[in-house]
C-alpha cells in the first residue's frame, strides 16, 4: 500500500533569468520576464514557498499566489498589477 507523499515543494535554482520550482508534478521554470515579482526579492523570500492545496503555490513573504496553470502558460494570464 503506497504511503503519503513526502516530497516538498522546493525552489531548486535562482538566477537573473528566473527560478526553478520543483513540485510533485515536475520541475518548472518561472522566467523573470513573466513573473516579475521575484526580480528584486530577497533569496530567503523566494525560497519560502508553500503549497496550500495541490497545484497552488504561495510565497507568503512576497504575497504572491500562482497556480500550476499560470506557471505552465503565463501568456494566457496577463499581469493585472505592475511590478515595482
Amino acid at each position: 500500500m503506497p504511503g503519503a507523499t513526502t516530497s516538498a515543494i522546493e525552489v531548486t535554482n535562482i538566477s537573473k533569468h528566473g527560478l526553478w520550482l520543483l513540485t510533485a508534478d515536475g520541475e518548472h521554470i518561472l522566467p523573470i520576464v513573466d513573473f516579475p515579482w521575484f526580480r528584486d526579492a530577497p533569496v530567503g523570500h523566494i525560497l519560502n514557498v508553500e503549497e496550500p492545496s495541490p497545484g497552488h503555490y504561495h510565497w507568503p513573504d512576497l504575497d504572491v499566489d500562482l497556480s500550476l496553470k499560470i506557471i505552465r502558460n503565463p501568456a494566457a494570464y496577463p499581469l493585472t498589477a505592475k511590478a515595482k
